[in-house]
């Protein structure tokens, strides 16, 4: 599904991942961890790249258009799918069966009620949700996210990547949180001085087997 074979990656003459191997198969489940600047993003971006026609991100920055609607940022997610013409016509008359398929995404992350509200005038967790949801909506096998649940609680970062890793069958998170991430997924890629350090089933890890990766 992806590979990389002693890839670099950098900004501005700056060395972000150096020499970097990895291979992730179809059907894992992984999440990516380290301090923040270790190259998490840069990675998934390298990942992303490689799937692009096949996969859908949910980007840090949630990439929304904030003066549409939460239902048609979603529906954004298979403008792919369409012909122009049908993605004009909904922008401004969305069919009802249209408008169903979203609202069964929404009523999972519970912004049924924000429908047809612009995005910009929701909550910062309320975006993230909608961004989830643009994902979920995109239909393919293959996710990729970065930090998708840092804006909302506990239980409902628990929801969301239950909701993901139930309707994809590859799954590749960046993230923060070391608990969610034993928790959700099924292999551990962390990332420390421009290179990966360790690689590791989740379910033989707990968050202080993680802790090198965090120390000065």
């Amino acid at each position: 599904m992806f590979r990389l074979d002693r890839a670099s990656a950098g900004y501005n003459g700056h060395a972000v991942l150096s020499d970097i191997s990895l291979t992730i198969g179809a059907g894992e489940r992984v999440a990516l961890v380290g301090e923040s600047g270790a190259g998490k993003s840069t990675l998934l971006g390298m990942l992303y790249e490689q799937q692009k026609s096949h996969a859908a991100l949910i980007p840090q920055d949630t990439a929304l258009v904030r003066s549409l609607s939460v239902f048609h940022n979603i529906f954004i997610g298979r403008l792919h799918r369409n012909k122009t013409l049908y993605n004009l016509r909904t922008l401004v008359w969305p069919k009802r069966a249209e408008v169903d398929s979203v609202r069964a995404i929404t009523d999972l992350l519970r912004l049924s009620d924000k429908l047809f509200t612009p995005v910009g005038e929701l909550s910062g967790g309320q975006q993230q949700r909608t961004a989830v949801g643009r994902a979920l909506f995109h239909g393919d096998d293959v996710v990729l996210g970065d930090e998708p649940v840092s804006a909302v609680d506990e239980h409902q970062a628990h929801e969301i990547l239950t909701a993901l890793t139930d309707s994809h069958a590859t799954v590749v998170l960046a993230m923060h949180d070391l608990e969610l991430a034993l928790a959700h997924t099924d292999r551990i890629v962390g990332i420390r001085d421009r290179g990966i350090r360790l690689d590791a089933p989740s379910a033989e890890l707990s968050p202080s087997d993680l802790a090198p990766l965090y120390k000065t």
